[in-house]
């Protein structure tokens, strides 16, 4: 698996020769880059031919989890063309770093634009994901002359690792849960010697941004999500519990609650597993075709996605795609240590209003979990700056429309540029 030590000087650096030096100790910056041993790549396609698979299910759609065919033709793939050396060196090709945060080492890439007076943002990933979710976002962020803007929608982006997660540190104890991973972001900007920056997340990176927006920081300008937590309490609440929806919502808001109430009742059986028992999960630890199954069954629309995409239709994501993320995990044995983050917040309102007053900018996609309505966004965020739909799009929307994400962020948080 990749160690950190074979970390060398990057191809850029975050700061000067000078600024780095003068960090010591758990406060340092040191250069990553990913490595990964030619024997860990002959074991993990070993064991992908020597995986036992079950009998196929038993009926013709989605709805016992990932179909046998696709674990074939994903497996298939994997062990004899898929090539993890291209997407080690797209990693390598950007400026990787790794520092210790509240006795955590945190791995992150960080790449300034350009341009004068760029606004930093700070992007956060979710689960099963890790940094690939948002590669395809650094170039239109920091260079968006190239990509349909101009030089006055230049971001500086930084993307962490979460903790548990890819090349960052595995807690060896409770706690690390989102909210002090929002923490830690603030202190990750701060170190970089930024004094005002924004925050940008989906799925556990949306609640991430939304606590960081809680939590309110002078640096912090403002926030964009593409998974708000919009749910007023007692409609989580009711829709968690199988009540039908309330007669008194509007037309959106009912949309809202049913596929709340699906996700509740047939969609989240990953979550359950994870937020209550991911110790057990041994075995997505010691099969990698166990592994792969188990991050496709995210959730309905995504399922159906990249089910497509091993029949040889793409839209937005391939083949690659898919196995880039999956190996990173594989490979950094991270499936076990990146569930917990589950059963750290279990109960705690993933879906709910957090009470963020701060600028907020949301981005609803249609075929993420739920469409937020804008009448529950507005009251969720009563500092709302920027709402949209767009027409295209799921769960994944950096990684899957990084096109339009790219766009919403910049038109998300152009009013907050000075």
């Amino acid at each position: 698996m990749p160690t950190r030590g074979c970390e060398v000087a990057a191809k850029e650096t975050v700061m000067t020769t000078a600024k780095l030096a003068n960090l010591a100790g758990s406060a340092a910056i040191r250069p990553f880059q990913v490595n990964v041993p030619e024997a860990d790549l002959i074991d993990l396609r070993r064991r992908i031919v020597a995986t036992r698979l079950p009998e196929k299910e038993t009926v013709g759609d989605f709805t016992q989890g990932v179909p046998l065919a696709t674990v074939q033709k994903l497996a298939r793939y994997w062990a004899t063309d898929y090539d993890w050396r291209k997407i080690e060196a797209r990693l390598n090709a950007v400026p990787n770093f790794i520092t210790e945060i509240d006795g955590l080492d945190i791995h992150f890439i960080h790449v300034r634009s350009k341009h004068e007076n760029a606004l930093p943002v700070i992007i956060s990933h979710g689960w099963p994901g890790s940094i690939v979710e948002q590669l395809k976002l650094i170039e239109p962020l920091t260079n968006p002359t190239a990509h349909g803007g101009t030089a006055v929608d230049a971001f500086d982006v930084v993307i962490p690792n979460m903790p548990g997660y890819g090349f960052s540190g595995k807690p060896t104890s409770t706690g690390w849960g989102p909210d002090r991973i929002a923490r830690a972001w603030v202190v990750l900007m701060q170190r970089l010697g930024y004094s005002k920056f924004v925050a940008q997340g989906g799925d556990w990176g949306a609640v991430v941004v939304d606590l960081m927006g809680l939590l309110a920081p002078p640096e912090l300008l403002g926030i964009h999500t593409n998974m708000p937590g919009v749910y007023p309490a007692e409609i989580d609440g009711s829709a968690y519990s199988g009540a039908p929806a309330p007669a008194s919502l509007s037309a959106d808001e009912k949309l809202a609650y049913e596929r709340l109430q699906f996700v509740y009742q047939k969609g989240i059986g990953y979550g359950y597993q994870m937020g209550l028992r991911p110790q057990t999960l041994y075995g997505i630890a010691d099969s990698p075709v166990g592994l792969a199954a188990y991050f496709l069954d995210h959730d309905a629309r995504s399922l159906a996605l990249i089910a497509r995409v091993f029949d040889g239709e793409s839209e937005g994501l391939t083949r690659d795609d898919i196995l880039d993320n999956i190996t990173i995990a594989w490979l950094t044995n991270t499936g076990v240590s990146g569930a917990r983050l589950y059963w750290e917040f279990w109960g705690k309102g993933y879906f709910n209003a957090k009470g963020v007053s701060i600028p907020v900018a949301v981005s609803v996609f249609p075929d993420e979990l739920y469409q937020a309505p804008r009448s529950w966004t507005e009251r969720a965020y009563p500092n709302l700056i920027h709402f949209n739909k767009l027409p295209k799009g799921g769960h994944f929307a950096a990684w899957e429309q990084p096109k339009f994400m790219s766009e919403e962020m910049r038109a998300g948080f152009s009013s907050l540029r000075k």
